[in-house]
């Protein structure tokens, strides 16, 4: 046996655990195929390239100092995902900033209170239910074409708004105006508005017209209420006792009639008023105040002094109208422009037979001077002298316009709700 068979004898011995028997000599690290093959055929072994090993015997030759066919996989690996290393790129922890910026989803609350005031603004009118032909028409097409409220249902809803602000206290609002211009069907409409719309207040109408008032007749035509049963009995405390004076309407507006309902006439003087109103002070929010067309009445003239607004009502024609300019010209000589300044002017057409052009050019002089107008259109429901109904009666268009007299008032009140104590007149004129 010569040197070459004796080195082959030891390198392709199968008994030798330890031999590189299915290795050949020289793989390549970078050939995946090199290593696939997990017990190669002698067949498949080329020739070893290398010179003749030393005469000496080496019974277990230690493997080449090439790494095994598991590590150029595992250093093939890296060249095959070079994007390993984008855990660095991976910081989009950025998913930490939108848990930051979840939060602020409980900071819309603190917007700015005029956004939260469109708001709450717009809401009411999201909400309100179609009627009319657009009703029928959503019903005809089974919901397919809803258009949703129209543009009065939307001014309806806002000065609905208004009306409904938050107050603190009591408040005045008088009714001034000549006879026959509907001043005491405009005082029982805002009123039973104001009931109707602040359930959570108690609102009372009161006549103080000492020219035979009707104020009683056309809110509560069963009651007996008077001044005089009113201010008489001296155990009135609770809110009980003092209603059980007075009428009340469906819509929830409490009413306290002129004069006794039988019995010798009497005439109301400010000190009963003043005993009567001091009374009622303390169990409702609002008053509306039907006043005698005479401003130079004693009990008139107590009613002036601790007013909140007014309401002065005009006809729409020129006599009408002149009436209620000298009304404000005698308000403003009497230095009560404070009151000015939260007066607004009705013009009522009470009979349907003013032309269009005559109420607007009354409407424009009343503006130019300052003075905010509503037009009440005609309305037969006002006309007969009963009991007014601003529900089921009254004319969807006229009630609108008592809405927007309602509203006015009740932003007089708001603008007034941190006011101090009310000076009368006489501490005006000092």
């Amino acid at each position: 046996m010569n040197e070459r068979d004796e080195f082959l004898r030891d390198r392709l011995r199968p008994d030798q655990p330890g031999a590189p028997a299915g290795h050949p000599p020289g793989p390549q690290p970078g050939d995946a195929h090199a290593a696939a093959p997990a017990s190669p055929t002698v067949a498949q072994r080329p020739a070893p390239p290398r010179p003749p090993a030393p005469p000496q015997k080496q019974p277990r030759p230690g493997p080449p100092p090439s790494p095994r066919p598991a590590a150029p996989q595992r250093s093939a690996v890296p060249p095959q995902q070079p994007p390993r290393p984008a855990p660095p790129p991976v910081p989009p922890r950025p998913a930490a900033p939108p848990r930051q910026a979840a939060p602020p989803a409980v900071a819309p609350p603190q917007e700015p209170s005029a956004d939260a005031a469109a708001a709450r603004l717009a809401a009411p009118a999201a909400q309100l239910p179609d009627r009319g032909w657009r009703r029928l028409l959503r019903v005809a097409t089974f919901g397919l074409v809803t258009l949703g409220p129209s543009a009065a249902q939307r001014q309806e809803a806002q000065f609905e708004a208004a009306i409904r602000t938050t107050l603190h206290g009591n408040y005045k609002v008088g009714v001034l105006g000549k006879g026959g211009v509907g001043k005491t069907s405009v005082a029982a409409s805002v009123g039973s508005l104001f009931a109707e719309l602040r359930p959570q207040d108690h609102i009372v109408a009161i006549d103080a017209d000492t020219a035979f008032g009707r104020l009683g007749y056309r809110v509560d035509p069963r009651s007996a209420s008077s001044f005089w049963g009113l201010t008489s009995d001296k155990n009135l405390r609770s809110f009980a006792d003092v209603v059980g004076r007075l009428g009340r309407n469906p819509a929830g507006l409490h009413v306290l009639g002129g004069e006794p309902a039988s019995g010798p006439r009497r005439v109301l003087d400010p000190a009963i008023y003043r005993e009567a109103t001091r009374r009622l002070d303390g169990h409702f929010t609002i008053s509306v105040i039907d006043c005698g067309s005479t401003l130079d009445s004693p009990v008139t003239q107590e009613v002036l002094r601790d007013l909140d607004a007014l309401i002065v009502v005009t006809s729409p024609w020129a006599d009408g109208a002149n009436a209620a300019a000298r009304t404000i010209e005698w308000l403003s000589e009497q230095r009560m422009t404070s009151l000015l300044y939260r007066t607004i002017v009705v013009l009522n057409d009470s009979d349907g037979h003013a032309d269009k052009r005559t109420r607007e050019s009354l409407a424009r002089e009343f503006v130019d001077h300052g003075q905010p107008v509503v037009e009440v259109p005609f309305d037969p429901h006002l006309r007969p002298g009963g009991v007014i109904d601003v529900d089921h009666e009254m004319a969807p268009a006229t009630r609108r316009k008592f809405l927007q007299v309602a509203a006015t008032i009740a932003n007089y009140f708001a603008a007034r709700s941190d006011r101090v104590p009310i000076r009368r007149p006489a501490d005006e004129k000092g």
